[in-house]
């Protein structure tokens, strides 16, 4: 197996840095990717994030790809990286009590429990509020609060099924498809980071805090676009068009004459009668505007993948670029790694030898850091409890499953 080329990559200093979230202490109840995903974003830009696990720790830990010798996945050190993680078990007093010493001094709580767990436990959000007035309580879920679908079981997949996105992917006639990673914890993670800081805006401001609602389906629903708005006024649906969209073409992927696979768009009109003209058809009237080009379709694909089909890639790539318009070879990991602009964007680095994605966002002034990897399990009970809880109920810690 290939491994990566280490310039690719760059190392993450160990110092401290201030970030913009300084100050802001985030206690984190959730599990898997989308609420882990907020907790980590706000983590990434100085937030002091305590991710509480019970027993047996967070499944993410056993999710995907290890290292060799090691129990803890690629995933886990990603998702829950510069948290500090301690483990209490909220079936007893004990735990409780432990929580209610993180969360009365905390500025948001993420949790992607059912709808009731968390009142269940002790913890609804009317008595959060009454004891920690400015909490932002992000509550993460498949289906939101309410609803007639909030109590089913709501995994990324479903939400992208019911958003209509996989509808809309694979080729024409051919079965909907579902996106091959975590499309909508992902999506989610940003919404949820997102409208916890819109919150705690809030909160700074007036010294209220409030219940954050974010949900699977919500957010994917979200990146429908004008699709909504075309159905309910002209009753359109869209079909499965395989990498094509009813508003661009030509757009898609092409294969080259020797078998690299190229990505094209042509997203304005001034960038495809660039493509036309490059292909020999600038004058053809069928093609002449947004709407006479996604009439035609099938014509202007064909041709733009015969004249594709027809040269090699890198004849292909510097044609494009000669004449400014959008190219990209399709790449994968290994081509990521060996990337001149990743690696002069620093886009890939590298914490406690684990390679991963450096910040989502550049800043000038108060840059985000990565400090460590996701770290073992129950690794900072002891400290966290001795700072917030006097060191109560650190000697009956939960034992992780295996």
């Amino acid at each position: 197996m290939d491994k990566p080329a280490p310039p690719a990559t760059k190392t993450v200093p160990k110092a401290e840095a201030s970030g913009p979230l300084d100050g802001v202490r985030v206690i984190e109840l959730a599990t898997v990717v989308a609420g882990p995903g907020a907790g980590r974003y706000l983590a990434d830009f100085g937030a002091e994030v305590i991710k509480v696990e019970g027993p047996g720790g967070d499944p993410t830990r056993r999710m995907g790809w290890t290292g060799p010798g090691e129990t803890d996945s690629y995933f886990w050190k990603l998702v829950n990286r510069n948290k500090q993680v301690i483990a209490l078990d909220l079936k007893t007093d004990t735990g409780k009590e432990n929580l209610w010493s993180l969360l009365l001094d905390a500025n948001v709580l993420i949790e992607n429990m059912r709808p009731g767990k968390l009142e269940a436990l002790g913890f609804a959000p009317d008595e959060l509020l009454r004891r920690n007035p400015r909490l932002v309580i992000l509550r993460i879920t498949g289906f939101g609060q309410d609803g007639p679908y909030a109590m089913h079981p709501g995994f990324a997949t479903i939400a992208e099924a019911m958003s209509g996105f996989s509808g809309l992917l694979g080729e024409a006639g051919g079965p909907p498809l579902l996106p091959p990673i975590a499309m909508t914890d992902e999506v989610t993670a940003l919404v949820g980071a997102f409208a916890a800081l819109a919150a705690l805006r809030h909160a700074e401001r007036t010294g209220e805090g409030q219940t954050v609602d974010v949900n699977l389906l919500n957010s994917m629903f979200q990146i429908m676009g004008p699709l909504p708005s075309a159905y309910a006024h002209l009753g359109y649906l869209q079909p499965r068009l395989g990498s094509g969209i009813p508003y661009t073409v030509p757009r898609g992927t092409y294969r080259c004459a020797d078998g690299v696979w190229v990505a094209i768009s042509s997203s304005s009109d001034s960038v495809a009668r660039r493509v036309l003209a490059l292909i020999g058809h600038g004058d053809d009237p069928r093609f002449a505007g947004f709407q006479a080009r996604s009439q035609n379709r099938e014509a202007l694909e064909a041709y733009v993948a015969a004249w594709v089909a027809g040269r090699p890639s890198g004849e292909v790539l510097r044609e494009f670029r000669r004449v400014d318009a959008a190219i990209a070879k399709v790449l994968d990991m290994r081509d990521i790694f060996d990337d001149e602009h990743f690696r002069a964007r620093g886009m890939i680095a590298e914490v406690d030898g684990v390679v991963m994605q450096n910040v989502v966002a550049g800043m000038s002034k108060t840059p985000g850091r990565l400090r460590h990897q996701g770290r073992p399990f129950d690794a900072d009970t002891e400290a966290v409890l001795a700072r917030f809880a006097g060191g109560r109920g650190a000697a009956k810690k939960p034992t992780q499953k295996t």
